[in-house]
């Protein structure tokens, strides 16, 4: 039986590092971040750009679902409505598989915190803050299993998420 981790969160939650460190941890692990599928310059959401990423998302994690070498398949991303899981997870070949639904989350002045260290080493730029805190609250009503963040080191989340 493999493991499917689905790990959602607002930006600067910390869910790349978190799912790069359990794909560590975890044996016979491998990874995606929904971003990957979907790094274009300019970035434009439209209904044909958010087709193609969902689909590019569930090409990936069905390989992955389907590879023989892999028994946890770890996937992020920004996830903040439940029709986007749930859009995902039925197009996937999920029958011989555990899924796990993760949200990550935190306060704001944490999540501020981080964001604001972000842009000030110039990995993020300064109009992701206030979209990312105005998703806080859309994580509490999402049917999945909260982790919160706060005050805890990326080995801590990790291993929270394993004990699922």
């Amino acid at each position: 039986m493999k493991n499917l981790y689905i790990v959602g969160g607002t930006m600067g939650v910390g869910k790349t590092s978190v799912c790069q460190h359990l794909k560590q941890k975890l044996p016979n692990s491998v990874f995606l971040d929904g971003d990957w599928c979907w790094d274009a310059s300019p970035f434009q959401i439209i209904e044909e750009t958010k087709a193609m990423v969902t689909d590019n998302i569930c090409y990936l994690l069905n390989s992955f679902l389907r590879c023989t070498a892999y028994e946890n398949v770890i996937f992020c991303w920004v996830m903040h409505q439940q029709s986007i899981i749930d859009s995902i997870v039925e197009k996937l070949d999920v029958n011989n598989c555990e899924v796990k639904c993760i949200s990550l989350i935190t306060d704001e002045s944490t999540l501020l915190e981080r964001l604001t260290a972000d842009v000030k080493s110039g990995i993020r730029t300064e109009d992701v803050i206030d979209r990312s805190v105005a998703r806080i609250p859309l994580y509490e009503v999402l049917n999945t299993i909260k982790i919160d963040t706060t005050n805890k080191t990326v080995q801590m989340i990790a291993d929270e998420i394993m004990q699922l």
